[in-house]
């Protein structure tokens, strides 16, 4: 899981408008973004909807699980990754 994590980590840092922020502990990455609640709701029409949640806690993030590498490209490419 650490060789996808790294390797999403890196496909979502070369997407515009979005800054990723490692998580040394858990399966997943936070999202600066702008708008984070609409471009969560857009990612749960194309994945299940337990891969992406906005915590209450920050403003300006959502946070996506690293999934299987499937799942992470279709995210990817949703954001506007090539």
């Amino acid at each position: 899981m650490i060789d996808e994590k790294d390797r999403y980590y890196s496909r979502l840092s070369s997407i515009p408008g979005i800054r990723p922020m490692w998580s040394e502990v858990g399966d997943w990455i936070l999202l600066r973004c702008k708008r984070p609640n609409d471009v969560a709701r857009r990612l749960r029409q194309i994945v299940p909807e337990s891969v992406v949640s906005v915590p209450r806690a920050r403003e300006g993030v959502l946070r996506v699980v690293v999934s299987d590498p499937k799942t992470n490209e279709r995210i990817v490419r949703a954001l506007g990754g090539a």
